[in-house]
C-alpha cells in the first residue's frame, strides 16, 4: 500500500512539473494589435502577407501591408545586403568574441566564443542557419565597429525609400528592428540583385570546419528541400513578439513572386501560408495571370 502511494504521489509530482514548465507564449505585437483577426479570401494565418511580381511591381495579396512589426531574423537580409555591398574581403578571418553572444533573449549558439570563420562563412550560417551570433559578428567586423554598421543598415534602408524600418542590431533579437511588407518586399528585391546573397540564403545545408571539428548546419526553411518550389531568395524569423516570419523570392506559374509573411501564428504556419499562396497562384494563372487578386480591406 505504501509503495501504491508513494508511486500515486511522483506520478503528480511528474504532471505539475510537466504543468509548471508550460508557460504560456507572450503574445506577439501583431496578436496584441488585434491584426491577427484581420480576415482575408486563403485564410493565411499571418497577420501579415504580401506576394508582389517582382518585374511589374503588381501586388497580387495584399493584408495588413503597412503594418511595422518587429521582423526578427529578417533582419540578417539586411546585414547581409550591407556586407555584399561593402565589398569587405570575403576570406577575412573573423573571430566570435563575448561580445557577440546574446545577452538580449540568451539564445544559444552552436559557435562558442573562440571560433573563427572567414566573413564568407559567417555570412553563410547567418542567412541559411540563421546563427545570431554570426550575423553579430558581421557587423562588429565592419569599419567603424558595430555602430557603424548599424547606421549603414538604417542608411541602406532609407536608400531604398523603406520608411517604416528602423534597425538597432544586426541580427534580429531586439524587437526594435521593425518594418512593414512592403518595405520588406522592396528589401527582398534589393537583395535578390547580389548572387551570394541569392546562394547563400538558398543554400539546403552546409559545413564549417571549426578547429579539429567539422560542424554541420541546415536550413531553417524546409521549402527550400522542396521539388515543388523554386525558391531564389529566403529568410525565416522568430522571436515572441514577431511571430514566425518569412520572406522570400520565388518562381511561380512563370511568374517571379516576392511573398512577405510576418506575425505567424503556429510553427509551421508561415510555411503553410506560403503553400496557399503557391496553389493560388497556380490555379489563377491559366484564366488571368494578371487578374490582381485579394486586396486588404484596410487598404
Amino acid at each position: 500500500m505504501a509503495a501504491t502511494q508513494k508511486t500515486i504521489k511522483a506520478q503528480k509530482q511528474r504532471r505539475s512539473k510537466r504543468v509548471a514548465r508550460a508557460v504560456p507564449e507572450r503574445p506577439s505585437f501583431g496578436q496584441l494589435a488585434g491584426l491577427r483577426a484581420t480576415d482575408d479570401a486563403l485564410d493565411l494565418k499571418s497577420s501579415v502577407a504580401l506576394v508582389m511580381d517582382q518585374d511589374t511591381n503588381e501586388v497580387l495579396l495584399s493584408k495588413n501591408p503597412d503594418a511595422v512589426l518587429p521582423i526578427a531574423s529578417i533582419t540578417k537580409l539586411m546585414t547581409a545586403l550591407v556586407v555584399a555591398e561593402a565589398k569587405l574581403p570575403l576570406d577575412e578571418t573573423l573571430t566570435i568574441t563575448q561580445e557577440d553572444v546574446d545577452t538580449e533573449k540568451g539564445s544559444r549558439s552552436r559557435l562558442r566564443v573562440g571560433t573563427k570563420l572567414t566573413r564568407e562563412e559567417m555570412l553563410h550560417l547567418a542567412l541559411m542557419a540563421s546563427e545570431n551570433r554570426a550575423a553579430h559578428a558581421l557587423g562588429r567586423h565592419y569599419p567603424g565597429g558595430l555602430g557603424s554598421f548599424v547606421e549603414a543598415m538604417n542608411a541602406k534602408a532609407a536608400l531604398l525609400g523603406m520608411s517604416d524600418t528602423h534597425y538597432v542590431e544586426p541580427t534580429g533579437l531586439s524587437s526594435k528592428n521593425q518594418s512593414s511588407a512592403k518595405d520588406l518586399a522592396t528589401l527582398v528585391k534589393a537583395a535578390h540583385e547580389h548572387q551570394i546573397i541569392r546562394d547563400l540564403s538558398t543554400s539546403p545545408e552546409y559545413s564549417v570546419a571549426v578547429g579539429k571539428r567539422e560542424m554541420h548546419f541546415r536550413t531553417t526553411n524546409a521549402l527550400v528541400r522542396s521539388p515543388t518550389w523554386e525558391i531564389g531568395l529566403q529568410k525565416t524569423g522568430y522571436i515572441a513578439e514577431a511571430g514566425r516570419c518569412l520572406v522570400m523570392q520565388a518562381t511561380l506559374a512563370g511568374r517571379q513572386l516576392i511573398m512577405v509573411f510576418l506575425d505567424s501564428a503556429g510553427k509551421y504556419s508561415r510555411l503553410g501560408d506560403a503553400e496557399r499562396v503557391r496553389r493560388w497562384v497556380t490555379e489563377l494563372a491559366p484564366s488571368a495571370p494578371s487578374a490582381a487578386g485579394i486586396v486588404d480591406p484596410a487598404t
